[in-house]
């Protein structure tokens, strides 16, 4: 589909320039050239301003003042005067309030239900253990447990006794933290090779002599301490002698009796933070914060020795 503007540029496609140009004078031609150095629109180079002929006949004004200009213009915006309402404001409300339409409450309505007359003449001889029975039985005797339906007076048949509850619940057992295991280990190691008739049973959970010798170690590169019975405190104690070793570079503590819990994975996080020469550590983190923390520290920690691995390649 052409547009219309085309059909008019078709007449010009033709046109011989030569022959125009050759019919023209020379003070026609000279003009022209006096033209093209003032009308260039194809160079992009150019201002916007030199692009074209200058045709304003107002004198230069001087440099560009832009306190001026703004200080004018705000001179003009205070003469000129406001434009009248043509229906003055007067504050009236007009048309109708909003309000909103309430949806309607949908209303249940209750399936009757009828049973054999066997069924039913079951159900009005049985006794009240015998309905709570059969209320465990279907699955609805948290019903029966509700405040609300002892309040609404769920009775036995006399109308006095109020019925009990069929579930009870349990105390919940607390927890505490072991002791010290005051186990010899040197003692207990030289009874069982010596095969001792009275050593029948050897425990070696949480024994702090292991962490004390943590801290004097210079030896030893790796430690795994995973899947024992190693509560919270004998894990602090760990971490409290790790912060003074400076042989260890691979820890792993993870799957143990119980969570660890927010204080001692944060003290984990302030360990690896302030010792640089752990490179692994492997203990799945509960808690966002700690997490983060030490995965920056063992990045920090592997950084180093990258460092120092490629410093002393070069010399």
């Amino acid at each position: 589909m052409s547009l219309p503007f085309r059909k008019e540029l078709e007449k010009y496609k033709n046109i011989n320039e030569d022959e125009i140009l050759s019919k023209l004078s020379e003070d026609e031609l000279k003009q022209l050239e006096h033209v093209l150095d003032d009308l260039d629109p194809e160079n992009a180079l150019l201002p916007a301003g030199f692009r074209q002929k200058d045709q304003t006949t107002k004198a230069a004004t001087g440099p560009f003042d832009r306190e001026r200009l703004l200080s004018y213009l705000e001179k003009q915006a205070l003469e000129h005067k406001d434009r009248e309402d043509f229906v003055p404001f007067t504050g009236e409300k007009k048309g109708k309030i909003f309000i909103p339409k309430e949806k309607p409450v949908e209303t249940r309505t209750e399936e009757k239900v009828t049973l054999d007359p066997e069924l039913e003449e079951a159900l009005a001889s049985a006794s009240d253990t015998e309905l709570y029975d059969l209320a465990a039985v279907l699955g609805v005797h948290n019903m029966v447990n509700n405040p609300k339906f002892d309040e609404a007076g769920a009775r036995g048949k006399d109308g006095k006794g109020i019925v009990r509850n069929v579930v009870k619940g349990e105390k919940v057992k607390p927890i505490f933290e072991e002791p010290p295991n005051p186990t010899n280990v040197e003692a207990s190691l030289q009874r069982i090779k010596a095969n001792d008739p009275s050593l029948t049973e050897v425990n070696l959970n949480n024994i702090k002599a292991f962490a004390d010798m943590l801290k004097v170690n210079k030896t030893l590169k790796s430690l795994n301490v995973e899947s024992n019975f190693i509560t919270g405190t004998g894990i602090l104690a760990l971490i409290d002698a790790l912060k003074k070793n400076e042989s260890l570079t691979e820890i792993k503590i993870d799957n143990q009796r119980q969570q660890l819990g927010t204080a001692v994975e944060m003290e984990i996080a302030k360990m690896l933070e302030e010792n640089s020469r752990i490179l692994k550590f492997g203990y799945q983190f509960t808690k966002q914060g700690p997490r983060t923390r030490v995965a920056a520290a063992i990045t920090k920690n592997n950084d180093l020795v990258r460092k120092k691995r490629v410093e002393g390649e070069r010399q």
